[in-house]
């Protein structure tokens, strides 16, 4: 029994500090204590010596080292007859402090006078190198097991062996312990199996779980502790269903059995339970690669199915259990709360706080950190608030992260003034995302004012600021002009200062730009056609942008007519290799009409088709431009007759860019041309569509084809469809002519729920006013019937030179 000495032996155990964090070195004067009492009567000498060793040790002073090495050897040199047991104090403090460097030498020296280390100093010294960190070396001498010796190293070596992987994380001396375990035949307990669960959790490897539950329950029927280990184990690793399975076994587990607990001398609960070690032929194995697969875990046996579990579950709460095991399952059933808080799974998560409740479970603020981390990311902060003071009736006091959880969801629902009053309440808050979420609102209300004085609070209580919050605060503050505005010099010298001043407080705090924050100040200085800090930007070939980022920025360079860098830049990125996007070709093709060089497009269109990028309606729009730039009215016909072969439907935007040729060219023919096409394919025209018609025929002097036009397309941007323009006529053929001063109003009204509606409206409004005979009947009018006939003429849709005969 001496050799199972300093080895947990609970599972209990297992749910303390991880090694490394139990130094309970001892004092001076308890080390002496100790010795005197095992060795001072039968070992003077000896006894003496360790004591004087492990003195020097715990003082932990450099010279009193050397003085403990001096003293180590002159214990050997003096005595001949010195056995295993004449250093096993010295073990033991390594173990415990741990000291590996002095195990060793101790080791070391004990091998050069050839005293036989017994299986206590053998597992002392491996257990002072596990939790040392030293597993290669702890290795190397398990590994000489495997050749003929006496020693017969029991199971807690192993364990804890797996417990320093578990603390060092290293799958690699997991797996050898194991190989090791099995050429032994050992067999695994129950310790061994919270270990490997452990392991399985952070390596985020679901499968193994699943692989080590079915491997256990073959040989045990897993107490409540090991039930407890994979609830915990099952719920971080995002398993909710087998968690829950799990947790009702554990449930029945604790109010229908009769358990025993009893404390430690360290005051830690232990489950009286025989845990023998069982072989397994098995071997289990990790996995490097690949996804987690699903192994569901069937928990039930044939005398408990999940009806009958069901139904005893409403009268377990009226036995008596023992406080450890209520404290065992509250736990559990907290892991599995936090699981269903990060799967944003509310149902489940209402369940389990009520039958906590039915059970008469103690629900701490830890229940109700998971639970209401559970209401508000579903049903919003108004059930978070609600739970707050039911915790307050309760004498509860909730977590900071409690109080961040309710105020990131009023947040997201933009109530500005709840979430800055929950965050009040966190005075020394150390994470910045609550803070984030409400600067991400303040930007989406156009609050930049409450914005700044929550940047300063964050900075008062000393908030960890990281890259979300910068972004949020260039998002909020990189425009200085309204939208649509367009920037000048005194704008863009405060937006280039504010930037300048957030990039250098993000150095100061070793913060780098995010792809995200990277974009946001992209489109600041584009919006605010900053073309000179956009090109800094790739001047070193940045290739560390996000293709968002690229696109912005190819895009403010092209609109900028800054053709020369916008080719620099798109070379930049085919000689890096960077993965060209539908957006980025068509910005190059766009480009391409500024410059005027047709090649260049049919090069890009090529390299689209060869990189498997497929044309897209804005594609088409930007070639077309080029096109039109030659007047070249036929090839852009045929392109158009092209894209509706290839099932493309056109949209407003390429038949605008026609029309916007013909208008500079004077071209009334394609303009009526194309606006019967637009007819024909359903394509209703916009407010652009009848600006480019009307400036058309009003620079030719027909003034009565223009309102006649105006008239015609109005109601085609209020519908196509002769029914609809019935109902449209009942409900605003009155507005269209109303004199009364609420006209204002009501179109205002209008525009919130359709831009073309409205502007329809207004178009027709002005037909009014140049006493246009208002009709809802528009293919009716003189000239759609003139365009449409004009249109039948032409072979219906048949778009080739000999039919058309334009240019």
């Amino acid at each position: 029994m001496q050799r199972l000495l300093s080895i947990p032996n609970s599972l209990w155990e297992l749910t303390a500090p991880e090694i490394g964090q139990k130094n309970a070195t001892g004092s001076v004067e308890t080390w002496r204590s100790s010795i005197k009492k095992a060795y001072w009567q039968d070992k003077p000498v000896s006894g003496c010596r360790q004591m004087e060793i492990v003195e020097a040790l715990c003082s932990g002073e450099e010279g009193n080292r050397k003085k403990a090495s001096s003293l180590l050897s002159r214990l050997v040199s003096k005595r001949q007859d010195l056995q295993s047991r004449d250093f096993i104090f010295i073990f033991e403090y390594c173990a415990r402090k741990p000291d590996p460097l002095f195990a060793m030498e101790t080791w070391k020296l004990m091998e050069a006078e050839r005293i036989a280390p017994s299986d206590r100093c053998f597992f002392l010294t491996i257990q002072a190198l596990g939790k040392g960190g030293y597993l290669k070396e702890a290795f190397n001498l398990v590994s000489t097991l495997e050749e003929p010796s006496v020693m017969n190293p029991p199971l807690p070596m192993y364990n804890n062996l797996l417990q320093a992987c578990v603390q060092l994380r290293s799958l690699k001396y997991a797996n050898e312990c194991l190989n090791i375990m099995e050429h032994q035949a050992v067999g695994k307990n129950e310790i061994t199996y919270g270990l490997l669960l452990k392991l399985a959790v952070l390596q985020d490897d679901l499968s193994a779980v699943h692989e080590i539950w079915k491997e256990c329950i073959k040989r045990y029927n897993p107490s409540i502790m090991l039930l407890g280990l994979f609830i915990e184990s099952l719920s971080k690793l995002k398993d909710l269903e087998s968690a829950n399975v799990t947790l009702q076994q554990m449930v029945n587990v604790a109010f229908q059995q009769n358990l025993r607990f009893v404390k430690t001398s360290k005051g830690k609960w232990h489950h009286l339970r025989l845990d023998i070690p069982i072989p397994c032929r098995k071997k289990l194995t990790w996995k490097d690669d690949g996804e987690n697969t699903h192994i569901p875990i069937n928990l039930q046996s044939e005398n408990h199915k999940d009806e009958e579990v069901k139904a005893t579950v409403l009268s377990l709460s009226k036995k008596p259990v023992a406080r450890p095991a209520m404290t065992l399952l509250s736990r559990s059933f907290n892991n599995v709360l936090e699981a269903c808080a990060s799967m944003r799974n509310v149902v489940l998560a209402e369940q389990l706080f009520s039958q906590m409740q039915n059970l008469g479970l103690e629900q701490t603020r830890f229940t109700y950190k998971a639970y209401i981390r559970a209401l508000v990311s579903v049903k919003g902060f108004h059930d978070g608030l609600e739970m707050l003071k039911v915790m307050q009736q309760k004498n509860i006091e909730p977590f900071d992260s409690t109080f961040a959880a309710i105020s990131v969801g009023c947040s997201r629902a933009l109530e500005l003034d709840l979430a800055e009053n929950l965050l009040d309440q966190i005075p020394k808050c150390p994470y910045a995302y609550p803070y984030n979420a409400l600067l991400e609102a303040c930007d989406i209300l156009d609050n930049p004012e409450r914005a700044v004085r929550v940047f300063a609070k964050m900075k008062q209580r000393n908030v960890k600021l990281d890259i979300k919050t910068y972004a949020a605060l260039i998002k909020l503050f990189g425009n200085v002009n309204a939208r649509y505005e367009e920037g000048n010099l005194s704008s863009q010298i405060d937006v280039a200062k504010r930037i300048n001043v957030m990039e250098k407080d993000m150095m100061r705090l070793g913060i780098e730009h995010s792809h995200l924050s990277m974009q946001f100040m992209l489109r600041a200085f584009a919006m605010e056609g900053m073309i000179n800090e956009l090109k800094k930007q790739f001047v070193n070939g940045n290739t560390d942008l996000q293709m968002s980022s690229y696109e912005t920025v190819l895009h403010s360079l092209v609109e900028a007519e800054e053709s020369h860098m916008a080719i620099r830049v798109f070379k930049n990125m085919v000689s890096h290799g960077f993965p060209l996007s539908q957006p980025i070709y068509t910005t190059m093709i766009n480009c391409c009409s500024y410059i005027e060089c047709y090649r260049s497009a049919c090069a890009l269109v090529s390299m689209m088709i060869r990189g498997g990028c497929p044309l897209h309606i804005k594609a088409y729009t930007a070639f077309m431009k080029v096109l039109l730039k030659f007047e070249d009215f036929n090839e852009g016909l045929e392109l158009l007759d092209h894209v509706i072969s290839e099932g493309i439907l056109p949209d407003v935007i390429l038949y605008n860019t026609i029309l916007r040729a013909a208008d500079e060219k004077g071209r009334i023919d394609v303009i009526e041309l194309i606006v019967e096409h637009m007819h024909q394919e359903k394509v209703r025209p916009d407010s652009g569509t009848i600006r480019l018609v009307l400036s058309a025929y009003v620079n030719n002097g027909f003034h009565a084809t223009a309102v006649e036009a105006l008239h015609v397309l109005s109601m085609r941007m209020i519908s196509e469809q002769d029914d609809i323009l019935e109902e449209a006529k009942l409900k605003y053929e009155d507005l269209i002519f109303d004199e009364d001063l609420d006209f204002e109003s009501q179109i205002i009204e209008i525009f919130k729920e359709s831009v073309n509606l409205a502007e329809a409206l207004l178009f027709l409004r002005w037909c009014a006013t140049f006493e246009c005979h208002i009709s809802w009947l528009p293919n009716e009018s003189l000239w759609a019937k003139r365009i449409s006939s004009d249109y039948a003429s032409r072979q219906s849709s048949s778009w080739t030179k000999e039919s058309i005969k334009i240019g």
